[in-house]
């Protein structure tokens, strides 16, 4: 399996306090890759990190086989990351069909691909199409974390990133969720680095995983072997959602 993306010794934090020291992990094509870790270890930051919002002190971001490391965050999107952050960011004033035509800024030239990719999105998430005039500030929260998906998806990427998207939901939906993104790795073959505090499901779903403290690489390895691992089973299982 080749390699899509890669992060080699990162260190980067705020205001001068450092938030990762040496961090490296890689995702390769096709492969579903878990990050783990308690509140404050840094994953959030590394998601943006490889984005392009936060520039590391030291390090290197490769991604499919380029130094990516001093492209800008909105470049990245077009290269084929597509970034699902915490908290959803949708554009509560806009409508549906506006905020999932601002994620495919990047291919605004190309009319027909950028239709397609619409239409692909809508079918994948039906409640969407349903909405698709609507405000989207006044979607459900589980309806607004498929619209940050879909706005993701819009740029027609390579790589999906997502930063806690089960966070504020009920169990239920965030298992629905869950499943859409199971889907889209299966069946489109998109590679996937997921941050998730429900970290037994995320493993079942994942192939390897990585466990982030105190803003370094404590563990990595197959997903059968870190949900195995005491360690992780003491501090960073989650409760499963209810069937």
């Amino acid at each position: 399996m080749s390699e899509l993306l890669e992060l080699s010794g990162i260190s980067a934090g705020y205001g001068g306090v450092r938030v990762l020291d040496d961090v490296s992990l890689t995702v390769g094509e096709g492969e579903f890759v878990v990050l783990l870790g308690p509140n404050g270890a840094g994953k959030s930051t590394t998601l943006r990190v490889l984005s392009g919002l936060l520039k590391p002190s030291a390090g290197k971001v490769s991604f499919a086989g380029k130094d990516i490391t001093r492209v800008p965050g909105w470049r990245r999107a077009g290269l084929g990351i597509g970034h699902v952050p915490e908290g959803r960011r949708i554009f509560p004033d806009h409508t549906v069909l506006e905020n999932l035509q601002l994620g495919g800024f990047a291919l605004r030239r190309d009319r027909t691909r950028t239709q397609k990719l619409m239409d692909e999105v809508l079918d994948l998430f039906p409640r969407l199409a349903e909405r698709r005039d609507q405000a989207a500030g006044t979607l459900s929260g589980g309806e607004a974390q498929m619209l940050a998906m879909g706005r993701a998806l819009m740029s027609e990427p390579k790589l999906l990133v997502l930063d806690e998207p089960s966070l504020g939901l009920a169990p239920l939906k965030a298992a629905e969720l869950f499943s859409y993104v199971k889907r889209l790795h299966e069946e489109r073959g998109i590679s996937v680095l997921l941050v998730e505090q429900l970290a037994l499901i995320a493993l079942r779903l994942a192939d390897r995983a990585y466990v982030l403290e105190r803003g370094r690489v404590a563990l990595s390895g197959t997903a059968a072997q870190i949900a195995a691992d005491p360690m992780v089973k003491t501090l960073y299982l989650g409760a499963e959602p209810a069937a």
